[in-house]
């Protein structure tokens, strides 16, 4: 470039030459000179900034000759094609997302380079911090190029050590399963979050503060947070230093309030913190959001709750005063969603306990917001608000980040009564963008095949209320533990009210058909010629039943992992009544208790106890064999499969019973010695139940019964878990104690299965 003239200079014309696409009275009205007005080397300065500031010129020269200042111009060329070579890791699709510089719109170095950053911390944030972008352009015909962007990703830049300073509570590995970065290490191959991505330290702080905010350590703070790049070896080393600072337990819990027809004392039974429980910052907020909506409900929509602690350094106790009080009156004017482009507006909108008019609450935009992100739908969610057209209107802006919520999996794994067994479904979490579940299924082992179809609505009839149906068909062909094959064929209609956020009351309507063939013996009477063989109880039920019936479960879940927990209660008791039309008439009542603790937390030893019981009874005519309960190994480990409880005498064929009780108590605990990375944990554990009494109209007449009392067995063994990065697998040994001479053993069990 270049601008040659004198100072106070005047010029009669400006005339543009270089222009092809850019007409020459767009680049005049660009100028800061004027044909009749005086200028200097400033303003020809400046009108050369502006013109490269259109991002049009590639290069730009003024001059004066005369009494004409000439303007030549250098066009940028139009991009014609965008493409990228070397990406193995990243789509071209992908990329295409990430940059700016699309086809037909003007090149420009700078918006390039702007490219070439953009593509370096995409492939950053991936785990590639080796990674080299070099772009290329391709000059074609009048002034077009393509632009070529030549990747070299380089390796995998992994994170070899994550390491604590300062926690005594907690080790390190308990800490490493808290947050969501993982060491790389034995088939880190398989893993994503083995790499470092600054986004997930961040999060991963967060999430370490929490934990010990909700373990009772008040005064937890993260001194620093270091993620070290070692260029030669290519990783990354990230060491957290710690100041736990003392556990602390509830002290004194108080309600006050200034509102009235509000009763303090009532309003004690919606809370979660208790005196002396370990303290809790989750607790507190529950609590603050049962008081919210308490006081809701009771006609105080402006209600502000504001909890007040109080340390007490000397019994380590924090004691809590929540204040109520009448909030600021504001009102919401407007929701607006931005970032949805599968989901529809209306998914994200009814999470919202508020809508446009409703009096405006902090704590209720934070429960959808906690909401939104259990729906599993969004990678990041983030609700803001602003003032709107008045001072007491607010307006809320919903920011989400969509993820792919379509699954296809393979699973695959062993069971030791099944052998090799493997299913392929497709799941879908968010079909069509209206948040429904669809899932379909097939899947088998050696003696069985599963063909399911699931549909799941969250929100029938615009209400918090899940309908769903099932429909399936499961076959199992005769083995070691029966002696006829069987094939179910049948579906449910199923609803789900939440009574809050941990109870849900689940109906439901079930009808199924029932075949079992006997292989060999194509008539029952056949069967009943060969006593020896086979039970004649077993031959009294060839043939097809129509189970038609009615149930309900009530479900309690507080548990902090649905996969792995830790902590939390989980509870179920179901009624069902069979009779409804079909062949079958009976009452069946089960119930199912699990608590998870971590009784050393320091070292991750997580206990857990199970209780288990069911009752079934005729209503008419008897019960049909399949009908009764049959316990084995994965009820009472060290059994096989229907390995307990009544048989026949004769040919030692299970026949069921209608009473079963079983109990587990188990401690899982990290292996010592073995790289925590690898995934391997232990178990110890001791099982103890029972089952029996079959129903006599089930049984033929002159049918030997034996084990059929109340008798109880008693298992102990020992486990080893793996959480592989195809899925967990867990090998069990047990022993018997106590069991019955008619029982059938079996020491070594193995499960397990995947969905990758």
């Amino acid at each position: 470039m270049a601008s040659q003239t004198a100072e106070a200079a005047v010029v009669r014309s400006i005339s543009v030459d270089g222009n092809t696409r850019v007409d020459a009275e767009t680049v005049r009205a660009y100028l800061t000179i004027k044909p009749g007005q005086s200028f200097g080397p400033g303003d020809i300065d400046e009108s050369i900034a502006t013109l490269f500031a259109t991002g049009l010129f590639a290069d730009v020269q003024i001059v004066q000759r005369g009494s004409t200042l000439v303007v030549t111009v250098q066009e940028n060329p139009i991009i014609n094609r965008v493409n990228f070579e070397g990406n193995r890791g990243l789509s071209d699709e992908t990329l295409e997302g990430v940059v700016q510089s699309k086809p037909r719109s003007v090149l420009t170095r700078a918006r390039v380079q702007s490219d070439v950053e953009r593509i370096l911390e995409t492939y950053r944030r991936r785990g590639n911090y080796e990674a080299s972008v070099t772009p290329q352009m391709i000059d074609l015909q009048q002034n077009r190029v393509d632009l070529v962007f030549e990747v070299d990703e380089g390796g995998k830049t992994q994170v070899a050590r994550i390491t604590f300073i300062g926690n005594k509570s907690f080790s390190d590995g308990r800490l490493r399963d808290v947050i969501q970065t993982r060491q790389s290490g034995f088939l880190g191959w398989l893993r994503t979050t083995d790499t470092y991505d600054p986004d997930r330290f961040a999060a991963d702080q967060e999430l370490i503060r929490r934990f010990y905010y909700n373990h009772g350590y008040a005064d937890f703070r993260i001194v620093s947070a270091v993620a070290d790049f070692d260029r030669e070896r290519n990783t990354f080393f990230i060491t957290y230093t710690l100041d736990e600072g003392p556990k602390y337990k509830f002290g004194e819990i108080e309600v006050d309030t200034t509102l009235n027809d509000l009763d303090p004392e009532q309003l004690r039974g919606t809370l979660e913190t208790r005196s002396g429980r370990t303290y809790s910052s989750e607790l507190v907020e529950k609590s603050i959001e049962n008081l919210t909506i308490e006081a809701s409900k009771r006609g105080y929509a402006f209600a502000q709750v504001r909890p007040r602690g109080a340390r007490d350094f000397e019994t380590n106790t924090i004691s809590i005063d929540y204040q109520i009080d009448e909030g600021p009156r504001a009102y919401v004017e407007r929701i607006n969603i931005y970032g949805n482009t599968s989901t529809r507006d209306y998914v994200i909108r009814r999470e919202f306990d508020l809508v446009e008019g409703d009096a405006y609450n902090r704590v209720l935009v934070d429960r959808a917001e906690r909401r939104l992100n259990d729906l599993g739908f969004f990678e990041t969610v983030r609700i803001t608000s602003e003032q709107g057209s008045a001072p007491d209107r607010v307006i809320v802006n919903v920011y989400v980040e969509e993820k792919p919520t379509g699954k296809v999996s393979f699973g695959v794994g062993y069971s030791t009564s099944d052998g090799v067994i493997g299913d392929v479904s497709i799941e879908e979490r968010n079909f069509l963008g209206r948040g429904q579940y669809v899932k379909a299924l097939v899947g088998g082992g050696e003696n069985t095949t599963n063909v399911e179809f699931s549909f799941t609505e969250p929100f029938f009839l615009g209400r918090r209320i899940s309908a769903g149906f099932d429909v399936y068909n499961r076959t199992s062909d005769a083995d070691s533990t029966q002696s006829y094959d069987q094939v179910l064929t049948g579906g449910a209609i199923r609803f789900g009210f939440p009574l809050n956020d941990e109870t849900t009351l689940q109906p439901f309507y079930r009808i199924y058909n029932r075949d079992v063939d006997i292989p060999d013996f194509t008539t029952e009477a056949n069967c009943f010629q060969n006593q020896t063989t086979i039970s004649d109880a077993v031959c009294q039920t060839q043939g097809t039943t129509l189970t038609s019936l009615v149930g309900a479960s009530l479900i309690y879940n507080s548990l902090d992992n649905t996969i792995f927990p830790r902590d939390g209660i989980y509870a179920k008791f179901t009624q069902e009544i069979a009779g409804l039309g079909g062949d079958t008439h009976f009452s069946r009542t089960s119930a199912e208790a699990r608590l998870y603790h971590e009784i050393v937390p320091a070292w991750g030893v997580v206990g857990f106890l199970k209780a288990q019981g069911g009752v079934i009874q005729s209503l008419k005519d008897g019960l049909y064999l399949q009908d009764q309960y049959f316990i084995g190994g994965s009820v009472i480990r060290g059994f096989e499969t229907s390995g307990i409880g009544p048989r026949d005498a004769s040919t030692g064929d299970a026949l069921g019973g209608r009473y079963y009780i079983a109990g587990t108590a188990e401690a899982t605990f990290p292996l010592p010695l073995i790289p925590e990375e690898i995934g391997f944990s232990g178990a110890v554990f001791s099982d103890a139940g029972s089952l029996w009494s079959a129903d006599p109209d089930a049984l033929p007449p002159g049918t030997t019964v034996e084990s059929d009392d109340f008798e109880l067995r008693w298992t102990a063994g020992f486990g080893i878990l793996w959480e592989s990065p195809l899925g967990p697998l867990r090998a069990d040994f047990a022993w018997p104690i106590v069991k019955n001479e008619a029982d059938e053993t079996q020491v070594f069990r193995i499960g397990g299965g995947t969905t990758f």
